[in-house]
């Protein structure tokens, strides 16, 4: 499955088409200090392990719906703290139901948006501005971008040993 070329950051819009064989793309955008539109794919692999790689990857990820005003809501909390984020439309996937039924597995809800921070499951866009307003979001964020850091760091010890 060519899913996670639908993976991508932020919220401004900017198309991109179709891929090879008819696959949608989806959009690509731009939020906080980055863009990407990841274009690894993992044909064959299940739903939940590619939400679960996904999840690993990035410190914020939030799966979502172009139409949904919750997830609008939820993208623009991270926005405008100026946070980085996977955003991954569920609605612009060919088998975005499969990764919804997965969601559903490993949340207990199907509704969008599906946040998770620090790879933890933290809610949809109501319990993320809840938890933005009693000050326990960013920490969260932080706390993974400094793990991240310091691995990185590790691993460069590693390799110049």
């Amino acid at each position: 499955m060519f899913w996670r070329r639908a993976v991508l950051a932020g919220t401004r819009v900017a198309r991109s088409g179709t891929g090879s064989g008819g696959w949608l793309l989806g959009k690509a955008f731009r939020m906080g200090n980055s863009m990407s539109s990841s274009s690894l794919e993992k044909p064959g692999t299940a739903p939940a392990d590619q939400i679960r790689e996904t999840i690993s990857d990035n410190c914020v990820v939030i799966f979502s719906k172009t139409s949904c005003s919750y997830c609008t809501m939820a993208k623009e909390l991270f926005h405008g703290m100026d946070i980085n984020y996977k955003v991954v439309e569920l609605d612009m996937l060919e088998y975005g139901s499969q990764f919804q039924d997965a969601l559903y597995k490993m949340t207990g809800e199907r509704t969008v948006p599906r946040i998770f921070v620090n790879g933890t499951f933290i809610g949809g866009a109501t319990d993320t501005h809840r938890l933005h307003k009693e000050g326990k979001l960013l920490p969260l964020v932080h706390q993974c971008y400094l793990k991240k850091r310091n691995k990185n760091f590790s691993d460069s010890k590693m390799s110049v040993i």
